[in-house]
């Protein structure tokens, strides 16, 4: 059996030119590897830094990545996205243009008998109440006709530098408290799911619960983490 890939936080075009010229080559021989030995991958979440789809403009940037995607597509990947905190802003290019199944919150999924729940992770932990709010104004489908009226030119900058400012991804010297998320996984694991997948907090982590599974996805940024699903175990790893 093909198996199932999972990666998060990516960030395209946060960093300097350099450090984005060796995030697309490792994302791209990860797709390549994907489009071999894989069936399904899941973007759970900050693919870009800032997305924004205006009816006829997308952030520009990307070409290198967007090709790849369309390369796994045409081979028949099956692909999902679930929405991060910096993917506010989406209509339907990924759908249509490369055949990803858009989700705007958290996902239930079922492969090979296994449960997995899958969630991005923003505004899951108890102090992120600020964060929660703002989110259901960024979403809001109103606000998102009345900003896509800016001028591209006018209206990319802007949300660029408002992505930055909500940027969370600096180097830590610990660990990310990560209770809340494990919280989360635990009451999904007493309602039957087997694995809990989240991003978000850019910190690679697998930890057993019995015979469940929890797994924070990592980064693409430092980490280079992914997590591959072959049909029997759940594994993190590191692209090298």
């Amino acid at each position: 059996m093909a198996s199932t890939f999972f990666i998060s936080d990516a960030h395209l075009g946060a960093s300097p030119l350099k450090t984005e010229k060796l995030k697309e080559e490792k994302l791209l021989t990860f797709f390549d590897h994907v489009s071999q030995n894989g069936e399904r991958l899941f973007i759970v979440g900050d693919l870009f830094d800032f997305w924004f789809e205006y009816r006829s403009v997308i952030p520009k940037g990307y070409t290198r990545i967007l090709c790849g995607l369309s390369r796994l597509n045409d081979l028949g990947t099956e692909m999902h996205y679930i929405a991060g905190n910096h993917d506010f802003w989406m209509r339907k290019y990924l759908a249509h243009e490369f055949g990803f199944k858009m989700h705007f919150d958290e996902l239930d999924y079922t492969i090979q008998r296994k449960k997995f729940y899958i969630f991005h992770g923003d505004g899951l932990a108890k102090d992120d109440v600020g964060y929660r709010l703002l989110k259901k104004v960024f979403r809001n489908r109103v606000n998102i006709f009345l900003y896509s009226l800016l001028h591209p030119d006018a209206g990319v900058p802007l949300a660029r530098w408002v992505s930055s400012l909500s940027r969370r991804h600096t180097r830590r010297d610990m660990p990310p408290n990560d209770d809340d998320y494990i919280k989360r996984a635990l009451q999904k694991f007493e309602e039957g799911f087997d694995y809990a997948i989240f991003g978000h907090l850019h910190y690679p982590k697998y930890q057993q619960f019995g015979q469940k599974i929890y797994v924070n996805l990592g980064d693409w940024i430092e980490n280079f983490s992914y997590a591959e699903f072959d049909g029997r175990n759940l594994k993190l790893l590191q692209w090298e």
